[in-house]
C-alpha cells in the first residue's frame, strides 16, 4: 500500500499518525510546497505579537517524519493529478504513483488583484513566512504604520498582534461591521469599542482600492471611498479560498471546496481530502460546508488515514469555532452563535460596559450556537452541548448562568462526559 499526501499541516499530521497506529508496513509518502517545518498556524498571531518565540511554533518536533517512517518531498509543489493513472506530477518534473491520495493541501490567502502587491510592506497573514517577513519589517524600524484588510477572524488576529508591537493600525472591513460572520451586531461592537479604545481605527463599508508606491516599499493606500491612508505596512487578511484547483481538474467533485463523505472520500474512491480544502459534515447546520479551523483538519486528516488502510471511521461532524482576544478580551463563536429569525429562540445576558456578553441561540430543544465575550470559561460546556446534540429544554433557566457547570445539564449528559470510578455526577 503506498500512501501519498499532498500538504504538511494539520490535516497531514492526523493522517500520519492514524496510519501509523493502525498500520507499520503501508509507505507514506509526503508531497509539500513548503518546507520541511510543521507549524501551528494558529500561533502566528502569537509569534508576530512577540508572546512567543519561534521555537513554540513548532506543531512536531523535526524529528516526526523520520519517527513514523515517512518518505518526504519538500519545497516540491504538486502540479497535476491523474486518477486514472494513480500519479501525481510536481512541478520539478517527477510523477508519482500512489494507491491512495490525501489532499491536504489547505486553502490559498484572499488578496484582490490590484498594482503594488510585490512591493516591500506588502504581504498575508496565513503562514509563518508571512509572519517571518512582518517579524523582520518591525524589529528593522520599517513599520509604525499598519493598515489591516478585513474585519473577520485572521484580521483582528494580525491587528491585535500589531497592537502589541507598538504599531499604529487601520482595520478597513468591506462588511457593515467587524467578525460579522462570527458575532451578532453587540458583540461585534464590544470587539470594536475595545480596538478603538487600544488606539485602532476601524473602517467599515470600505476597502483598499489602490496600493501607493513609495519607490520599492508601500508609501500607503487609497480607499474605495477616495480616503489616503500612509503605511509601511499593508496586510491582507480577508479570508482564505480552498486550493480546489488540483481536484478539479483531476475530476473530483468540487463546490466550494473538496466534497468529501463521512469518511472524508471524494468523488474518487482513492482520493481523499481533509482540512481546509475539505468541504465536510457540519453537525450544527446539518449539511456539508467548508470550516477552516485547525482542530477539524486534524480530526479530519486522522479520519482520512484510518480509512486508507482500511479501518472504517466516520467523521460525526465539525463545528464552527473560533476563539480571538482583542486587547486583554477574550472571545469565542461556537457554531451558529450570530443566527436570528424564525426557527430560533435567542438568549442573551449582556454588560456592555465590562465588556461581558453572553449569547446563546436555540434551535427548538437544542443550543446551536453561541457567543461569548469576557468570561470564556464555560465554552467547553456549551461546546458539548452543541456537539452532542443535547436536549436542554428541562435546564434552559440555568444556561446564562455564571454558576453553570456539569451539574446544570442533563444527567445523561453528565454520564457521557463525567466517568471514573468513584465519581458521581
Amino acid at each position: 500500500m503506498k500512501i501519498t499526501i499532498v500538504g504538511n499541516s494539520a490535516a497531514a499530521v492526523g493522517a500520519i499518525e492514524a496510519i501509523r497506529e493502525l498500520d507499520q508496513e503501508a509507505t507514506i509518502q509526503v508531497v509539500t510546497a513548503e518546507g520541511p517545518a510543521i507549524y501551528s498556524r494558529p500561533l502566528i498571531s502569537h509569534y508576530v505579537g512577540g508572546e512567543i518565540d519561534e521555537g513554540r511554533l513548532a506543531y512536531r518536533p523535526p524529528t516526526f517524519y523520520e519517527t513514523h517512517q515517512v518518505e518526504t518531498l519538500f519545497d516540491e509543489a504538486v502540479t497535476a493529478i491523474d486518477a486514472q493513472a494513480h500519479t501525481v506530477a510536481t512541478a520539478k518534473g517527477r510523477v508519482l504513483d500512489y494507491d491512495k491520495l490525501l489532499l491536504a493541501i489547505g486553502g490559498s490567502p484572499i488578496v484582490p488583484p490590484m498594482a503594488g502587491l510585490d512591493l516591500a510592506g506588502v504581504t498575508t497573514f496565513a503562514t509563518w513566512a508571512d509572519a517571518a517577513a512582518i517579524d523582520h519589517e518591525i524589529d528593522a524600524g520599517h513599520v509604525s504604520q499598519a493598515v489591516v484588510v478585513g474585519g473577520g477572524m485572521i484580521g483582528i488576529k494580525a491587528t491585535d498582534a500589531l497592537l502589541k508591537r507598538g504599531v499604529q493600525v487601520t482595520m478597513v472591513e468591506l462588511a457593515p461591521r467587524i467578525l460579522i460572520r462570527a458575532l451578532d451586531e453587540l458583540g461585534a461592537e464590544m470587539m470594536t469599542d475595545l480596538f478603538e479604545r487600544a488606539g485602532v481605527r476601524v473602517l467599515t463599508e470600505n476597502t483598499v482600492a489602490e496600493i501607493i508606491a513609495d519607490g520599492e516599499r508601500i508609501g500607503g493606500v487609497v480607499l474605495k471611498d477616495g480616503q489616503r491612508l500612509d503605511c509601511d505596512l499593508l496586510v491582507f487578511g480577508i479570508g482564505v479560498r480552498p486550493n480546489v484547483a488540483l481536484a478539479r481538474d483531476a475530476g473530483v467533485k468540487v463546490d466550494r471546496g473538496v466534497v468529501v463523505d463521512r469518511a472524508m472520500r471524494t468523488s474518487d474512491p482513492d482520493i481523499y481530502a481533509a482540512g481546509d480544502v475539505a468541504e465536510a459534515y457540519d453537525l450544527v447546520v446539518d449539511l456539508n460546508r467548508t470550516v477552516a479551523i485547525w482542530p477539524n483538519a486534524y480530526r479530519q486528516g486522522a479520519i482520512a488515514g484510518a480509512q486508507m488502510v482500511g479501518q472504517p471511521r466516520q467523521d460525526q461532524g465539525g463545528i464552527a469555532m473560533n476563539a480571538i482576544e482583542v486587547a486583554g478580551v477574550p472571545c469565542v463563536a461556537i457554531g451558529e452563535g450570530n443566527a436570528e429569525g424564525d426557527g430560533y429562540t435567542v438568549m442573551t445576558r449582556a454588560q456592555p460596559e465590562r465588556h461581558q456578553y453572553r449569547r446563546l441561540v436555540l434551535e427548538g430543544n437544542r443550543l446551536v450556537g453561541v457567543i461569548l465575550v469576557g468570561n470564556i470559561s464555560r465554552a467547553g460546556i456549551y461546546t458539548g452541548l452543541i456537539r452532542h446534540r443535547v436536549d436542554v429544554s428541562a435546564h434552559r433557566d440555568s444556561l446564562l448562568s455564571d454558576r453553570l457547570s456539569l451539574l446544570s445539564v442533563p444527567e445523561d449528559y453528565r454520564k457521557h462526559v463525567v466517568r471514573g470510578q468513584g465519581i458521581e455526577v
